[in-house]
């Protein structure tokens, strides 16, 4: 296994929406995705942003649309969003083999995604403080079943700080700030 390395990374938000965000006993979920989702925006990673069923669960909040301005969208309706066919486009385009994802719902759309970037070969680290379910064994659950399988569980700090390697890194003062 690796750390996560800056120029081999992509960002994948798994439907951080507005009713989904509010089904969510945990309220730190969407505050630690933005910090992620800003992190990428000042460090320039490419970022995915998926949208579940829109029309119904509303589009992605606010604060995470401010966070990453060059973000790529794709709505999606299959829970697996390797599902959608314009993702594996994009992965493709962008040849990085490090995906950091996170999102909700950890036990469904998160799991079955990263589930499905696993089986395609790429190291998948999910950023579990970023994750939400409506329930947290189903969460705990999920993220076990995503280390047993392979995949990387890490924090929003640790993904910063990863991303980041050296306080010399010139942006470093502005993504530090993030998390202050």
């Amino acid at each position: 296994m690796n750390t996560i390395k800056f120029d081999n990374s992509i960002v994948l938000i798994i439907d951080v929406q507005e009713k989904l965000v509010n089904m969510l006993d945990d309220k730190t979920v969407s505050s630690e995705a933005v910090k992620v989702a800003k992190a990428a925006g000042i460090l320039n990673i490419p970022t995915i942003i998926t949208e579940q069923y829109p029309k119904g669960l509303g589009a992605t909040i606010p604060e995470i649309k401010n966070a990453v301005q060059n973000a790529e969208y794709i709505e999606k309706t299959s829970f697996s969003a390797l599902k959608e066919e314009i993702l594996q486009v994009k992965l493709n385009e962008l040849n990085k083999k490090q995906i950091i994802i996170f999102g909700i719902e950890t036990h469904i759309c998160v799991l079955q995604t990263a589930i499905d970037l696993l089986n395609q070969g790429y190291e998948v680290f999910v950023v579990e403080n970023s994750c939400g379910s409506r329930s947290e064994k189903n969460k705990e659950w999920a993220l076990r079943r995503l280390m047993h399988m392979g995949a990387q569980v890490v924090t929003t700090e640790m993904v910063i700080f990863e991303l980041l390697e050296t306080s010399r890194h010139p942006n470093f003062k502005e993504v530090q700030a993030i998390i202050k």
